[in-house]
């Protein structure tokens, strides 16, 4: 096991969340055929869903570029 810098738990919570939402609503109806496939795939879902439109329950219910452009300095 890995070592642990103090008050650490759930640190890997958000990647674990992405991560499952991503094989959720992406991954498992998906059947890629080559490697360069699969990585358009989840550039585009990333890129252009993900961070563009889809909304995020700690961001407020809103996009990451909503909330960006929201609490531009």
């Amino acid at each position: 096991m890995r070592a642990c810098p103090t008050k650490c738990f759930g640190y890997n919570a958000v990647a674990e969340s992405f991560f499952g939402t991503l094989k959720t609503e992406l991954v498992d109806d998906e059947d890629y055929r080559t490697r360069e496939q699969a990585k358009q795939s989840l550039f585009e879902y990333i890129e252009v869903f993900y961070n563009r439109q889809r909304r995020h329950s700690y961001l407020g219910y809103v996009s990451p570029d909503e909330y960006e452009r929201a609490n531009a300095l």
